[in-house]
């Protein structure tokens, strides 16, 4: 049964008409994006690696403004898809927002040549895919937006994470390039970074490694993880017109972990 807090029909709000497509979104930050997303008006395009998350979120949100959509968007050719399916459905792509990623938290030397790859490919070749797919896109309807989820890991150099940091660190810079290159296109590029997120994630890995998470949510000022809503609103904003002068910037959502 759908939301009732969410309805099929058109609605009117800073992303009514747009089109939008959310990584990562059949659970977690993702979800909470594309949920929030809707409720500004936009259609949503929801892509997951699970196909059972994908459907579920699709169908609970919003059946009628929604795609479900899964693959492994690392590989250049199920992102194509994405994007294809995307056009067909709803005709235009306005917001990408590159969320799909996921960290595989541990001591650098602890990896495997297997748990690195798969961190750069999770984290990194998923927005190099998309946004590289999307942007011809962006550039011919003389309009876009492409909002990537970074991590503040990357400035504050959190243990255990170099690996992750690696991959989204390639994200940050990602996002000044793009920006620069396609500032006159009337397309904008920024990075959301989150400190710890109360996600399903956040307590999988609380369930193993408790000392990791209790040492990340120490130094946050607040002494709270995010909430996914905060996340969801930052980029909310940056797919808005109102932040049609905002470019080429990694904004931190942290509770003051990082400052300036």
């Amino acid at each position: 049964m759908s939301d009732p807090a969410h309805t099929d029909a058109p609605r009117s709000g800073p992303l009514s008409g747009r089109v939008a497509i959310v990584t990562g979104a059949g659970r977690g930050i993702g979800r909470a994006i594309a949920a929030r997303l809707l409720d500004d008006g936009a259609s949503v395009a929801i892509a997951d690696l699970s196909d059972e998350a994908a459907e579920e979120a699709a169908a609970t949100l919003s059946p009628g403004r929604t795609l479900a959509h899964s693959g492994n968007l690392s590989d250049e050719a199920q992102a194509r898809a994405l994007v294809e399916a995307t056009l067909a459905r709803f005709g235009r792509i306005d917001v990408l927002v590159n969320n799909a990623g996921g960290g595989i938290l541990r001591p650098f030397l602890d990896h495997t040549p297997d748990t690195l790859r798969e961190t750069i490919d999770r984290n990194l070749w998923t927005a190099i895919w998309m946004s590289w797919l999307v942007l011809p896109v962006m550039r011919a309807a003389g309009r876009g937006r492409i909002i990537n989820i970074g991590a503040d890991s990357v400035r504050n150099g959190l243990v255990d994470h170099a690996a992750y940091n690696a991959a989204k660190g390639g994200v940050h810079a990602m996002t000044t390039g793009l920006a620069r290159e396609f500032a006159r296109d009337g397309i904008t590029v920024n990075t959301v970074a989150p400190c710890a997120v109360q996600t399903q994630q956040l307590e999988d890995i609380r369930a193993v490694n408790p000392a990791l998470i209790d040492q990340v949510l120490s130094v946050i000022p607040m002494g709270r993880a995010a909430r996914e809503s905060e996340i969801a609103s930052m980029v909310a904003y940056l797919a808005s017109d109102e932040a049609a002068f905002v470019t080429g910037q990694v904004i931190s959502v942290n509770g003051g972990t990082t400052m300036l």
